[in-house]
């Protein structure tokens, strides 16, 4: 009984080991003087992205927006590229989101009219 639950381990211990490439602590661009840092980890069958910090000019802020979802529902879409919702905190809006990831960068963006017209901003990758 002991090797099979071994086996068992060993065996799902890669399927664990291999995260999302969107998972991660990301830090938004500046958006009216102030940005954040969002968490983001599945959420069902997607991902969600969590504000856990804000800052104003570099020094922590204690916003009323931490623990709010930005990110919301996005799903993988191939190549590289999410589609879901993002809430813009400044304007209190959700829009219609799509996200194209390289690496450690992401580019974020919240649409309108079905898609045509955007409006976005570029993520890092913190860890």
């Amino acid at each position: 009984m002991k090797h099979i639950l071994l086996a068992a381990a060993l065996l799902a211990a890669p399927a664990l080991a291999c995260a999302d490439p969107i998972e991660g602590l990301w830090q938004t661009q500046p958006d009216e003087g102030a940005y954040a840092q969002v968490q983001i980890a599945p959420c069902g069958p997607a991902f969600c992205g969590t504000i856990v910090k804000s800052f104003r000019g570099g020094a922590p802020i204690q916003s009323p927006n931490i623990g709010r979802q930005i990110v919301i529902d996005m799903r993988p879409a191939g190549d590289g590229t999410y589609a879901g919702k993002v809430w813009r905190p400044s304007n209190g809006k959700t829009y219609v989101g799509k996200i194209a990831l390289k690496g450690d960068a992401m580019k974020l963006s919240g649409c309108v009219l079905g898609g045509l017209i955007c409006a976005g901003q570029d993520w890092t990758r913190l860890r």
